[in-house]
């Protein structure tokens, strides 16, 4: 049987008060509670209340949220999960990442940026089931330290990073982790730390587009264009239909002044998003599994 949660135990988890609550109750589409008839709520509610909270405290109208996700919900596939997307507030527009490709859930625009200077990178989500106990730190599983470190990102960095590595430190295989923690650390301007991580990430698993992709935005930051470079050709070499890739990669060769690559890749890119649609291009990322960055 799934677990459940109580009113009282989402209202602890997202950290918010009874009347903000409710207004994520109101956001994500969910009936306002009734007296004599408790609510339950699934991990999947949990996380569609998360990202509905998030939303809301970047100033977005509870109207308007109600309808990105109402559109973001016909757009995914049956067996989608939200913890596998990053969703989050850009200025005026909210944009949803799959791990391939960024688009607005209420127009289906799709995204492309062809500015050498990047953004964040987007993160693995790796967001389980919260646990519902207290656990002493010593008997923690990694899985545990991982859920642990999530919770605290947010407000805490320093303290999540130190539970990815106790995570690590009793699992050394774990991706996301890997991937996580040099998000926090790429955040935080300290690059050869995240390279360090993102690196790890792909030892322990050569294909997992993201580990590469990470690590071609943390080597521009650092200006290392030529690594960057190498590290983008390996993602569209696994993942030929990853669009952003190519633009990235287009605006590094220009930058290096090689501009029959810099013309194939923009050309690549712009293929690969005219005509078409969020429903055909989503999918569930397969490997290491989560987003996100920082649902």
């Amino acid at each position: 049987m799934s677990t459940t949660y109580t009113s009282q135990e989402v209202v602890r988890i997202l950290k918010v008060s009874d009347a903000q609550f409710r207004g994520c109750l109101r956001a994500a589409v969910f009936p306002a509670p009734t007296k004599g008839r408790p609510q339950r709520f699934t991990f999947q509610d949990l996380l569609l209340l998360q990202t509905a909270k998030r939303l809301c405290d970047a100033k977005i109208p509870i109207a308007r949220v109600r309808r990105i996700l109402g559109s973001l919900k016909r757009q995914l596939p049956e067996d989608a999960a939200l913890s596998r997307l990053k969703i989050y507030a850009d200025g005026r527009r909210v944009v949803v990442w799959d791990g391939q490709a960024r688009w607005q859930p209420d127009s289906g625009q799709f995204l492309i940026n062809f500015e050498p200077t990047l953004p964040d990178p987007p993160s693995v989500r790796v967001l389980k089931p919260p646990v519902k106990r207290p656990v002493h730190a010593a008997s923690r599983t990694a899985d545990q330290w991982i859920v642990a470190a999530i919770e605290l990102q947010a407000d805490s960095p320093e303290e999540a990073r130190r539970a990815y590595q106790e995570a690590l430190r009793l699992e050394p295989g774990l991706v996301e982790a890997h991937l996580n923690l040099g998000l926090l650390y790429h955040r935080d301007g300290q690059f050869p730390d995240a390279e360090r991580c993102y690196r790890k990430a792909i030892e322990y698993a050569p294909e997992e587009v993201l580990g590469h992709f990470n690590l071609a935005v943390v080597l521009t930051d650092a200006g290392d264009r030529r690594g960057a470079i190498d590290a983008y050709e390996r993602v569209v070499t696994l993942a030929p239909s990853f669009a952003e890739a190519h633009c990235h990669l287009a605006a590094l060769y220009e930058a290096e002044g090689q501009k029959a690559q810099a013309i194939q890749h923009y050309a690549a890119a712009k293929r690969l998003l005219r005509g078409k649609r969020p429903q055909k291009r989503l999918g569930i990322r397969r490997g290491a599994s989560p987003p996100h960055t920082s649902a």
